[in-house]
């Protein structure tokens, strides 16, 4: 266990406490929310910098880390669902395309074949996670300014489907007789 792999351990034992933070109000929940989540995210980012600085990447580095990532989105999306500040189709979109594109990188590694994160996937995880940020402070902090949050909601729909057709578009041809 190296500390890259723990950040992701770390970020993975944050989902509960989110999700709690989310969905119980208490006073300043609005800033706990956004603070856990700004430092799982964070930790998202510092796992990776650090294992490839520290040469300390490892295969449960490698399996953790996209599977964090997936479970603190999915975990956010259903939370913010319910809290009626994005609406269910487009949850199911995003968290769509978070399992279409787990499963055609699970099918290609059965066939020796390793899909890295395509640069458009890197853009949708970042947009995700400002976006997410801005919803999780809601229309009583941002003000006015909430609109912002409503456009990269939408922006995050839009790259969520171009992302997932551009993995089906490089990766399935390669894979087709198998799928």
């Amino acid at each position: 266990m190296n500390f890259p792999n723990f950040l992701t351990f770390l970020r993975i034992l944050s989902i509960p406490a989110l999700v709690v933070t989310l969905l119980i109000s208490f006073p300043k929940q609005t800033w706990f929310a956004f603070a856990l989540w700004c430092l799982a995210t964070f930790t998202d980012t510092l796992d990776g910098y650090l294992a490839r600085r520290r040469k300390q990447v490892t295969i449960l580095g490698q399996l953790l880390d996209p599977i964090a990532d997936k479970l603190l989105i999915i975990s956010a999306f259903i939370c913010l669902v319910q809290l009626g500040r994005v609406p269910a189709w487009m949850a199911i979109i995003i968290i769509g395309r978070e399992f279409a594109v787990t499963g055609l990188r699970a099918i290609a590694s059965s066939q020796g074949l390793h899909i890295k994160a395509s640069r458009l996937g890197k853009a949708k995880m970042i947009l995700e996670t400002i976006t997410v940020a801005l919803i999780i402070l809601g229309r009583e902090i941002m003000g006015r300014f909430y609109f912002i949050a409503t456009l990269g909601l939408w922006a995050v729909v839009l790259v969520s489907i171009i992302s997932a057709l551009e993995y089906g578009w490089r990766y399935i041809p390669r894979l087709s007789s198998q799928i």
